[in-house]
């Protein structure tokens, strides 16, 4: 991985974990889906413009399908999300989703778009995934949990993680080929996405406006934060997915565990420091052996 994609690769993971813990101390479910989108239309409304008046003219049937499937991947991630993190403990959550999810894109753009990797490129990516696996647990997830309701806490993070994962690698394989095969404009496409996940959104919104109007006055400092720096961390990560392979660049997105595991778990006082601190070792250490692979 060149060492331009692997910075970008880094300081997305930074922004990243960022916003999921945002996220996760807002409590939001779709309508908070709905304010981060707005707000993220609206900031970044000039440049979405000017970038679509050069460059959508161009656009055709495959970029128009492309934008939409996106846009309906990358929402039902972010409600499937939050609601997980409204049921379960942000650090079982956010690494199960965190790590199956390059693990799928891994597999899907070897298999489907004919990326190669290496050896030391697939230790890296196993390095990732245990590493994710020790941060939501480890062994733990499996034995028996003190207390009906902490056990029950733990599966229903497991099942919204994975879930989260299956949508983030659909994302990241339709994404990735639009910016790196179909050459489209790693900004234009997310924001364009946004347009299009804000028309998914809005009838649920739409249907209880006071309620949503209530929410607003809580979240709002947490909506226009996410709003504003998630697509940030996204958009570096096309631009690094423009100058590596997929397969690489997907897993090393998973350094933002580095910073969850430690930022996350200091904030927000979900437990289990040492093992987490030893998963995030292993992020890292396979970061490194995707960059040198």
């Amino acid at each position: 991985m060149p060492a331009s994609a692997l910075a970008l690769v880094l300081l997305a993971g930074l922004i990243h974990a960022s916003w999921n813990i945002a996220a996760k101390k807002a409590g939001g479910d779709s309508r908070f889906a709905v304010f981060t989108t707005v707000v993220m239309i609206v900031f970044w409304a000039p440049l979405g413009i000017w970038l679509g008046v050069k460059q959508m003219p161009a656009w055709g049937r495959n970029e128009w399908l492309l934008v939409a499937a996106s846009a309906v991947f990358h929402t039902m991630y972010y409600i499937v999300l939050l609601r997980g993190y409204r049921k379960a403990d942000l650090t079982v959550v956010y690494p199960l989703a965190r790590g199956s999810g390059p693990l799928l894109s891994s597999l899907a753009a070897i298999m489907l778009l004919g990326e190669s990797i290496s050896a030391l490129g697939v230790a890296g990516i196993a390095g990732v995934v245990v590493g994710v696996f020790l941060i939501a647990g480890g062994p733990g997830l499996w034995r028996a949990t003190p207390g009906a309701e902490r056990r029950a806490r733990v599966n229903k993070g497991m099942f919204y993680g994975v879930l989260s994962g299956a949508f983030i690698a659909s994302y990241t394989v339709v994404d990735g080929y639009g910016v790196k095969y179909l050459l489209m404009s790693p900004i234009l496409l997310d924001y364009a996405g946004a347009v299009f996940r804000l028309a998914v959104l809005a009838p649920a919104f739409l249907r209880d406006v006071q309620t949503a109007a209530l929410m607003w006055q809580r979240q709002w400092k947490y909506a226009v934060f996410v709003g504003i720096i998630s697509p940030v961390s996204y958009v570096l990560v096309l631009y690094a997915m423009q100058v590596a392979p997929l397969s690489h660049v997907a897993p090393a997105r998973e350094v933002s565990m580095l910073f969850a595991a430690l930022i996350g778990g200091q904030l927000l006082g979900e437990g289990d420091r040492l093992m987490r601190v030893a998963g995030a070792v292993l992020i890292g250490s396979g970061v490194m052996a995707l960059a040198l692979g």
